[in-house]
């Protein structure tokens, strides 16, 4: 289980560089990634290709921020994590929902809340 708050570090880190390889070196090559705008995503490479994009158009300069708010082991080096980001200065919130297996990223489902996320 340790490593898990470090996978979120990388992605904030890659976020901050325009680094989409970086971004994406968390999740396992065979990843299942919902985005917040509900699309699906196979894979670390479609995650890359997108967030290369997304560096490049809409969110071109800005930050990631991100917080690991409850890791729940649910078998050896196997956890359920949930975390909370903000892109800056864009205002964006999501809450993502992460399975951690071996050290990487295997299942992503992120959104943005409609409501308070406390």
């Amino acid at each position: 289980m340790t490593g898990i708050r470090a996978l979120w570090q990388t992605m904030t880190a890659g976020w901050a560089a325009g680094d989409a390889a970086l971004f994406a070196s968390v999740f396992a090559a065979d990843v299942d990634f919902v985005n917040v705008r509900g699309e699906a995503l196979s894979g670390r490479d479609a995650v890359e290709a997108s967030h290369a994009k997304l560096f490049t158009t809409a969110y071109r300069g800005t930050a990631l921020s991100a917080s690991v708010t409850l890791i729940r082991p649910l078998a050896p080096e196997l956890a359920l994590v949930h975390a909370t980001s903000e892109i800056a200065p864009a205002g964006v919130l999501t809450h993502a929902q992460a399975v951690v297996r071996d050290g990487e990223i295997v299942a992503f489902h992120n959104m943005i809340p409609k409501g308070p996320t406390a």
